[in-house]
């Protein structure tokens, strides 16, 4: 098994400021679905940075490869529903994290 961390670049810098029905909604399904993964240990940690640039996501995710990675993101309810969210997939070296 691997690390990746993986980046959830939203459609626009103003989001989530300025988030519309559908992707509110869509965000719902998304944190549903990223809890489900933490409760089953697929995904170590995962949350919202608060970046001066623009809010984005995080998720540290273990995967066999990196194209099993890829499949969580592109599984990803708020990135299904078509409304411009993507993930970014980085492999990472190694984690240092409590029982790992």
């Amino acid at each position: 098994m691997a690390y990746f961390l993986m980046r959830l670049i939203p459609p626009r810098p103003t989001f989530p400021a300025d988030a519309t029905e559908a992707e509110v909604e869509a965000m719902g399904r998304h944190a549903e679905k990223m809890q489900e993964l933490v409760d089953r240990g697929v995904v170590v940690a995962a949350g919202p940075v608060r970046d001066p640039q623009g809010t984005w996501g995080v998720a540290i995710v273990e995967a066999a490869d990196e194209a099993a990675a890829r499949e969580l993101g592109a599984a990803d309810p708020v990135v299904r529903a078509g409304l411009g969210f993507h993930w970014q997939v980085l492999p990472m070296g190694s984690l240092l994290a409590p029982g790992r």
